[in-house]
């Protein structure tokens, strides 16, 4: 997997646009939406949605995509913990 951003497309509200995405990001992106049983461009508007004016729709779904591991992570240490 390529470290480098690679662009991709995708459409939100009816309308295209891109984002460049590094492999690992963009492959966890996309396990997110089967995960949610949800197409990837639903996924993407909701994150698109969420954003703050000032921050790009590719850190938005990088942040997204952190946020949605680290919760799988502190879930996980919770559980074991007595």
């Amino acid at each position: 997997m390529t470290a480098r951003p690679i662009k991709r497309s995708l459409t939100l509200h009816g309308h295209r646009t891109s984002v460049s995405l590094e492999g690992a990001f963009w492959e966890a992106f996309r396990a997110i939406a089967v995960e949610r049983d949800m197409p990837l461009n639903q996924l993407a508007a909701e994150i698109d949605d969420a954003r703050s004016g000032d921050e790009g729709l590719a850190s938005a779904i990088r942040l997204f995509v952190l946020a949605r591991y680290r919760d799988a992570t502190r879930d996980s240490v919770v559980a074991r913990s007595p």
